[in-house]
């Protein structure tokens, strides 16, 4: 038996007027009241406690969870008292069983998660929290969502269920073991075909910046009167209006984007370093592309910066999964760091986690010609211009070409 169970956030007010203020102020979004476990907080909030999510299970049988974070900004742990969880799937692809006490689950990532009902029947809690690196907790919602798991038959049921173990919020180590764990199946029922032979290989900081205020009226909340901003490679992405970069590649109108996405960062500094001088926090700010060769086997390195603060960044690029072949912490060594890639099962995903002051690899082949955005998936950085786009060209056959608009495309 299969069910669906995302873990999410919960705001009082209008989550559009959430963004609407982060725009407007340049500073952090309002963190969210409450996490959710399929749409509740559960009954350790008075207000959620009569439609607390409720999953029942017989004792002895088996159970595929089809776990989605939902959330918008922040990566969660999820875990069952007194229950392991085997993780058989990500995003969509099978991994080798990892059988695991607690999962570790970022925003748009989905897990598939075997549950054995193998305990004494009665109630037993599950619970989602945070994993995060934010020092101030006034800008973090460091709350605890439950469900509850309830076995069917005849018994008393206790009145406190009890809870799971859940890493602390800022505990990485326990994040990325899990995360680094991860396998993919690579047997000869499920092959996996990993590039060896790169052709298109890509280096990219990956940035929390500032930016000058755009008024004079001094109501940017971010550092020193500054708005806050994001980038990769120090290009703060601008999206262009009216005329989308799907339709300008298309229809071939000039002027839309441009083509010259850096492959490597234009300044080199200890990424790394606490102490990083201001003047690095200030991106550019474009619309410059990555355009692809059909087919090509691309390496793209994700290397987070402590610029303003650093953090950890959920990297996610449409229209493709990636093997993500390697990640560690501190500055990528290009000498010794790729003798330790997995070539051999690493797995594949839609997203990658880079770690907070570390680095992280991945490799795909560009075989889906078209236009893909990548960007982080934390709302917030998004929303500042940590994005680009990739265009990947056509190849030769009428089945490798970017397919025309269905005539019934709603004009914009």
């Amino acid at each position: 038996m299969a069910t669906k169970k995302n873990v999410g956030e919960w705001w009082k007010q209008d989550v559009t007027e959430v963004r609407n203020e982060l725009l407007r102020t340049g500073g952090l979004p309002a963190a969210s009241d409450a996490f959710t476990i399929n749409g509740q907080p559960g009954d350790l909030y008075p207000c959620s406690s009569s439609e607390t999510f409720t999953l029942t299970v017989d004792e002895g049988k088996t159970y595929l969870l089809r776990i989605i974070n939902a959330a918008m900004d922040e990566m969660l742990f999820f875990s069952i008292a007194n229950h392991d969880l085997t993780v058989v799937g990500t995003d969509g692809a099978y991994t080798n069983p990892l059988t695991t006490s607690y999962i570790t689950i970022s925003p748009g990532q989905t897990l598939d998660v075997l549950l054995q009902a193998n305990q004494n029947p009665n109630l037993y809690y599950m619970a989602s929290s945070v994993y995060s690196t934010v020092v101030n907790l006034d800008f973090i919602n460091n709350t605890t969502a439950t469900a509850v798991l309830q076995y069917n038959g005849n018994y008393t049921p206790i009145s406190s269920p009890p809870l799971p173990y859940l890493p602390s919020r800022n505990d990485t180590n326990s994040a990325f073991q899990f995360i680094g764990s991860l396998r993919s199946l690579a047997n000869e029922d499920h092959p996996i075909d990993v590039p060896l032979d790169i052709t298109s290989s890509i280096f990219s900081t990956v940035s929390l910046n500032t930016l000058p205020c755009e008024n004079d009226n001094n109501s940017c909340e971010g550092p020193n009167g500054t708005r806050l901003a994001a980038s990769l490679n120090n290009q703060s992405f601008v999206e262009p209006s009216p005329i989308a970069i799907l339709e300008a590649y298309y229809e071939r109108i000039n002027g839309v984007y441009g083509e010259n996405f850096p492959d490597f960062p234009p300044y080199l500094f200890n990424f790394t370093a606490d102490d990083l001088p201001t003047i690095l926090q200030i991106p550019e700010q474009g619309t410059e592309v990555k355009v692809l060769d059909y087919d090509s086997a691309v390496e793209i390195n994700f290397q987070g910066t402590n610029l303003v603060a650093g953090t950890s960044h959920p990297i996610h690029l449409h229209g493709y999964s990636f093997f993500v072949v390697g990640f560690g912490f501190g500055n990528f060594d290009e000498e010794k760091d790729p003798l330790n890639y997995n070539l051999i099962d690493p797995p594949l995903r839609t997203i990658v986690d880079v770690p907070i002051s570390g680095w992280a690899t991945v490799r795909f082949r560009a075989s889906n010609p078209g236009v893909w955005f990548m960007h982080c998936h934390r709302e917030e950085h998004l929303t500042w211009g940590m994005k680009t786009v990739f265009i990947v060209k056509n190849g030769e056959s009428p089945q490798e070409r970017l397919l025309p608009p269905p005539p019934d495309v709603p004009p914009c």
